[in-house]
């Protein structure tokens, strides 16, 4: 360890006390953030803590989380605020040094996961106890990570960009109107149907894969649907589409194609693809689609098999290089994540220094 740096448990460093209790009928609205253990609950015409302070998740989902929080909110008591320190911190640092440490691992498991003074009391901590060491470390890993950020946005733009550019291709295919093509209804082209029941006490892993409205999740011993099929999520993941190669067992979440109307199966995966079954979503909780909504839209599309057949490899040369090109992106995005771990690796192990800054 170098010198000059200490390493204590959590307990002997800092004490931890929740928010107040505020329910959901209790709010007024106004002005004041109120966060709770998943982040802001909603706004409030009252505040319980203002100015520099680190709250933590308690409970729920985003449970050790940890935030440097700089402006008036309410702070209910499903996170906590730090009422202690043993040593002296720069409050920025401390946050970086939380985030890092991982308190939602020493979190105890029941309904849903909860920390407390007590899990945490043995948490190790390793950090400088001078300030103006804390001060440099954070100024490097801001730098740092800004850099990081603006890259990570310019990344997951060019990815935006790429599935924009297939879209666009996608639809400027179906929106032709020339020989051999007619308009007729939705159902015309392909019906949907509701998928089967399955509950998870039922399942018996097998060869044939259980397709929910969020893909393949698992695998069953009986299938329902033959091969190929295409899917897409009636309930919760909306707009969701896959083309599944083998015999499967499509959940109640989802709508199958039952009749391709004679159509080539891949041609009907990519005209539902632009049909944009997102916009026939409704509920004000889980969003649902109605495939009855669906059924009598009016639409465009052609009988030949040898344009379908054109069509259909277009189209899969288009989304094999989009993915291609995605998939380059995500692995930069790995890396950047990894390059972040790795930075905050050696600033709390008294490693960092300006030479670690990234190109």
């Amino acid at each position: 360890m170098r010198e000059g740096w200490v390493c204590e448990d959590f307990g002997n460093c800092i004490k931890l006390k929740s928010g107040d209790n505020l329910t959901a009928k209790k709010m007024v609205a106004g002005s004041f953030p109120v966060y709770g253990g998943n982040d802001i609950a909603g706004y409030h015409n009252q505040y319980n803590l203002q100015g520099d302070n680190i709250i933590i998740g308690r409970v729920g989902a985003q449970c050790g989380n940890s935030r440097l929080i700089r402006e008036k909110i309410w702070l209910t008591d499903n996170a906590f605020k730090i009422t202690d320190l043993k040593y002296e911190f720069d409050f920025q640092f401390l946050n970086y040094l939380l985030n890092f440490v991982g308190l939602r691992d020493y979190a105890r498991q029941a309904a849903q996961p909860v920390i407390s003074n007590s899990s945490l009391k043995k948490v190790q901590l390793t950090f400088p106890k001078s300030i103006e060491e804390q001060k440099q470390i954070v100024a490097i890993l801001d730098d740092a990570f800004a850099a990081i950020e603006q890259a990570q946005a310019n990344i997951e733009k060019n990815i935006d960009n790429a599935k924009e550019l297939f879209q666009s291709k996608l639809n400027e295919i179906f929106s032709q109107k020339g020989e051999g093509w007619e308009e007729k209804t939705f159902k015309d082209v392909c019906v949907l149907q509701r998928g089967y029941d399955l509950p998870k006490r039922l399942r018996v892993q097998g060869d044939y894969p259980l397709v929910s409205s969020s893909g393949i999740i698992d695998s069953h011993v009986e299938s329902k649907v033959s091969a190929p099929g295409v899917v897409t999520g009636r309930s919760g993941s909306i707009g969701n589409l896959f083309y599944i190669e083998e015999d499967f067992w499509p959940l109640n979440t989802t709508l199958y194609v039952k009749d391709f109307k004679g159509n080539l199966e891949e041609y009907v995966y990519y005209f539902i693809k632009q049909f944009d079954l997102k916009r026939f979503s409704s509920g004000a909780g889980v969003p649902t689609l109605n495939r009855n909504f669906v059924h009598d839209e009016i639409v465009f599309s052609t009988n030949s098999t040898k344009v379908q057949k054109k069509i259909v490899t277009q189209l899969n040369s288009l989304n094999s290089q989009a993915e291609q090109i995605q998939a380059t992106y995500k692995q930069k995005l790995t890396n950047l994540e990894d390059l972040k771990k790795s930075l905050l690796e050696q600033a709390f192990a008294g490693e960092l220094t300006d030479k670690d800054m990234p190109a």
